[in-house]
């Protein structure tokens, strides 16, 4: 077994000890990196949210001439799962390095990536480089990629153009180049309450939003059966899913207000995920038309709410993120990856993007997630390839 560098995993441990779970602000972890940027004469880039609870952070490392355009991305995120209702057998905020493995949570998704590039910008300053590179840690990646666009944003607005970016989700450090879109949307049915005996007299709200259930159902099942299809993909379809429901407030109570928010992890395009979209808002008109002929004279409605609209990724073979990490000793792979990550988002932004990182995602999100302490040497000798790539020019 290779054991990482002792500066990742003191990194590692103090990023674990801040908890970040999305809920919370990220607050405390960017502005730590960002003091360790300024230590080492680095200008950090922190472009905070409107509330101003959370921001993303960039730190630029120029390259010879002091240039910080183009370059090297090297991106991952801060926050990450709760750890309510888990069965740990250690503290979940405390790094426990037990036998080859790391044990905390955001080991594998993702803190581990961002151990090691945070404790790379020392190297990274030592000498001069060919091309800059950018250590972009995001937030709330965890609930739907929110902040990777507004990252995006406000490198623009500070000049930074990325040429590649290597996105440092766990893949166990193969360079994957494709993964489905993620799309969630919440659906939100008002009705009228009244007594259950009085049926008529209401409009059932949990009733209604079945039907929207059951047309997701047929719609997921379509595609199971009729494609489109990708075989790269080990679940090598569209898929569509109800993952929560919550209504009703009494068994005697006709239900006035019922909400369902699905997703779906599409292979197909951005537009064919809108028309999809589209598809569900029509589906919902009829709804509520049917709901309205129960009530004329009565406030009943279907919202609809697109929550997130998460762009796959499908980076070419030939791409120069992909030439990139070859000569960096990275394999090019053809098979891809169900879950979603911000790749699609730096992708669409012009961005040549694969996903390269330390870690298995099958121990992400779960109690006792870890990395494996060689996941981490992997991940830490790949960086230092890619500085000593970009000194030799």
């Amino acid at each position: 077994m290779t054991a990482p560098s002792p500066a990742v995993l003191d990194w590692l441990s103090r990023l674990i000890a801040i908890d970040t779970t999305s809920r919370d602000s990220n607050l405390p972890l960017v502005e730590a990196v960002a003091e360790h940027a300024r230590s080492l004469g680095l200008e950090p880039h922190l472009f905070p949210t409107a509330d101003g609870t959370k921001a993303a952070l960039v730190v630029s490392v120029p390259d010879a001439a002091g240039s910080t355009s183009g370059g090297v991305m090297l991106s991952g995120h801060s926050d990450v799962v709760p750890v309510d209702g888990q069965a740990w057998s250690s503290d979940p905020f405390t790094l426990d390095v037990r036998g080859d493995k790391a044990y905390g949570r955001g080991t594998a998704d993702m803190k581990g990536f961002d151990a090691v590039v945070v404790a790379a910008l020392a190297d990274l300053v030592a000498e001069p480089l060919s091309e800059p590179v950018h250590v972009a840690l995001s937030y709330d990646e965890e609930v739907g990629c929110i902040g990777a666009q507004p990252l995006v944003d406000g490198m623009a607005s500070v000049g930074i153009h990325p040429r590649v970016c290597f996105v440092g989700e766990p893949t166990s450090m193969r360079m994957i180049r494709g993964h489905k879109s993620i799309n969630l949307v919440r659906v939100t049915v008002r009705g009228l309450a009244a007594h259950s005996s009085l049926t008529a007299q209401g409009v059932n709200a949990i009733e209604h939003a079945a039907s929207v259930v059951r047309y997701w159902r047929e719609r997921s099942d379509a595609w199971r059966a009729d494609g489109p299809f990708d075989e790269a993909y080990p679940i090598p379809y569209t898929t569509g899913s109800v993952n929560l429901i919550e209504g009703g407030n009494g068994v005697n109570i006709i239900p006035a207000e019922c909400s369902v928010t699905l997703e779906f992890r599409s292979i197909g395009t951005p537009d064919d995920d809108r028309a999809d979209v589209d598809a569900l808002i029509a589906f919902c008109r009829t709804v509520e038309e049917r709901m309205r002929a129960e009530a004329p004279d009565q406030e009943v409605s279907v919202e609809v709410d697109v929550q997130t609209m998460t762009a796959g990724l499908d980076t070419p073979s030939d791409a120069p993120a992909v030439l990139l990490g070859q000569e960096l000793g990275l394999a090019v792979q053809d098979d891809k990856v169900t879950y979603g990550t911000e790749a699609g988002i730096y992708a669409n932004a012009g961005i040549s993007t694969v996903v390269c990182g330390p870690g298995d995602i099958a121990q992400a999100h779960k109690p006792d997630e870890f990395v494996e302490l060689d996941q981490l040497a992997q991940c830490e000798a790949f960086i230092g390839r890619l500085v000593e790539h970009l000194r030799r020019g």
